[in-house]
């Protein structure tokens, strides 16, 4: 990390940077590649704006670290508020900041990425269905899906925050 992020601070202020366990990307290139692919399959047809909070929420749900710098970056980078971003942590007591189809997309990635129950509620699968037509939905799916495995690839290997720059290559 740079001082340039937090002028403020010392840099002997900050815990150091860890690297990442593993560079996952480029010892299993294909998979890397394939995962990009379905990365840009899975977006189409989506509103980006909303993409990029179902990107944030399961990534802060899944704790990866590296996702949160990244879509928080591209989604500020696209005119997204610092507010609505800071607030999605807590979107169920600040529903305000968002729309009814956002919200349906947003508590559809929740029950997608937090399977410890073994389903996704009927409630919350129908309140999506309402909001978004079905091929919209299948997009959406498969969106959530997707930002999924890169947290886990992220987690797992301990990717490090901090480097990215809006416009670098996306997932």
């Amino acid at each position: 990390m740079t001082t340039e992020a937090h002028p403020h601070h010392a840099p002997s202020a900050y815990a150091p940077e860890h690297p990442a366990r593993l560079s996952w990307a480029t010892l299993a290139p294909e998979v890397y590649k394939a995962m990009i692919r379905l990365d840009v399959a899975a977006r189409k047809g989506l509103d980006p704006a909303l993409l990029e909070l179902v990107k944030i929420r399961a990534s802060q749900i899944n704790r990866c670290a590296l996702c949160l710098d990244m879509h928080s970056k591209d989604a500020l980078a696209a005119g997204e508020s610092v507010e609505r971003i800071v607030q999605l942590g807590a979107w169920e007591e600040s529903r305000h900041f968002y729309t009814e189809k956002e919200l349906a997309a947003i508590e559809l990635t929740e029950a997608v990425t937090v399977l410890t129950d073994g389903f996704v509620p009927d409630e919350v699968y129908a309140k999506a269905a309402r909001h978004f037509a079905e091929a919209e939905l299948a997009q959406l799916i498969a969106a959530i899906t997707v930002i999924n495995a890169w947290n886990r690839f992220g987690v797992t290997t301990r990717q490090t925050p901090g480097h990215y720059t809006p416009g670098d290559i996306k997932h």
